[in-house]
């Protein structure tokens, strides 16, 4: 029996309340008070004990004391879920939830950097650089921020509003910039060198947002120049790498559309116009190459397995907000996600592999997700 939006939405919110917002990560192995002594600091060791973790479809992490936990972001995409449930039934119960949410934002700010900013309750490592705990990334103070700025629309919530002007602060002055022929690209974390499209214009996405709320011509010129250094690096196809780097020249479901969504701000607001067209590339790629006809999602453009839970939910997300046109593939994938991703119980699992299914309930990663995606569909719906 298929399950509607409205249902599915109402058990992950049970099961997202009884664990009280906390989780595990599939990034989070360093949180083991083992893992992290016996790797030495190593960045071999820190890579493998996050990917052996990550890719077992049995968690180990109660047996390695990781303990569940609070991510800032996930937070963020929770709040989002919830101020869009309000604008749909007004139920003053939302209402609460979001000041508890924005008082553990408050307290989850990232301490040292300019402004407001967000990283990960974990330390990270990447092929490319170390994260340590704390870190304010780009990503997260991007969603975080555009989550602030939708929540006070929403409800009116000033104090939402006072969180979010601050993250420019942070992006403009601590991050490291790539300068390329007027065009800019910021990096992910204060640390690092990694120049990454999808970072760069959601940070560029929250920056011209609040252009458009304050008024700051400096913000709308860095808006502009990061979203010209990722649109000039669109390939004819339409799609993106995922970084100009070498090693980085994938190109992958989610990420294409956390960058079609970044685009579709400035063009919603009335700025990048001389950039439509490689966004309506870019959208009929991510239609065309990344859905089976039962709207089953594809983890890269030439390669269905592993289906990640974030590639339904964000083609839900972008795909709700692109109208009429594009309702009935929003629907196929809705469906598809709702009837091989949740769990009876009502979380969603973390992946599909073509011969097994990892189960394991990220918080983050996918209750989240999944739930910005399902309330997404009803305030585009209902709202």
């Amino acid at each position: 029996m298929k399950q509607d939006p409205k249902t599915a939405c109402r058990k992950l919110l049970a099961y997202i309340e009884r664990e009280q917002f906390r989780g595990y990560d599939p990034y989070d192995a360093l949180n083991s008070p083992f893992l992290s002594g016996l790797s030495l600091g190593n960045k071999f060791l820190r890579i493998a004990f996050i990917q052996l973790l990550k890719r077992l479809p049995v968690n180990l992490r109660p047996l390695l004391l990781v303990k569940k936990d609070y991510n800032p972001k996930g937070l963020g995409l929770f709040l989002w879920g919830y101020a869009k449930l309000y604008a749909v039934d007004k139920n003053p119960r939302h209402l609460e939830q979001i000041d508890a949410i924005l008082d553990l934002l408050e307290g989850l700010k990232s301490r040292g950097c300019s402004g407001n900013g967000w990283g990960y309750n974990f330390d990270w490592q990447s092929r490319v650089f170390f994260v340590p705990k704390g870190t304010p990334t780009i990503v997260n103070s991007s969603f975080i921020g555009n989550v602030l700025l939708d929540a006070w629309k929403i409800t009116g919530r000033e104090r939402a509003l006072r969180m979010a002007p601050p993250i420019r602060d942070f992006i403009l002055g601590d991050l490291q910039r790539h300068q390329e022929e007027g065009a800019v690209c910021f990096s992910y974390t204060p640390l690092d060198l990694y120049f990454v499209h999808n970072a760069n214009l959601l940070g560029a996405s929250l920056l011209i947002r609040l252009h458009a709320h304050t008024g700051e011509d400096a913000v709308r010129e860095a808006a502009l120049a990061a979203l010209a250094y990722s649109m000039r690096h669109q390939r004819n196809d339409g799609s993106w790498y995922y970084a100009e780097k070498e090693g980085a020249h994938w190109v992958d479901s989610f990420h294409t559309g956390f960058n079609l969504q970044a685009i579709k701000v400035f063009l919603d607001l009335g700025f990048g116009e001389e950039w439509r067209p490689g966004f309506e590339r870019g959208v009929d790629f991510y239609a065309r190459r990344f859905f089976l006809e039962d709207g089953t999602p594809k983890y890269y453009h030439d390669k269905t397995y592993p289906i990640d839970i974030h590639a339904p939910a964000q083609a839900v997300v972008f795909f709700s907000r692109m109208g009429p046109a594009y309702a009935e593939l929003t629907r196929r994938i809705l469906e598809w996600m709702i009837a091989n991703m949740q769990d009876p119980a009502g979380f969603f699992y973390f992946q599909k592999h073509r011969w097994y299914t990892n189960r394991i309930p990220y918080m983050r990663w996918g209750q989240a997700w999944a739930f910005h995606a399902l309330t997404e569909c009803l305030f585009h719906h209902d709202g």
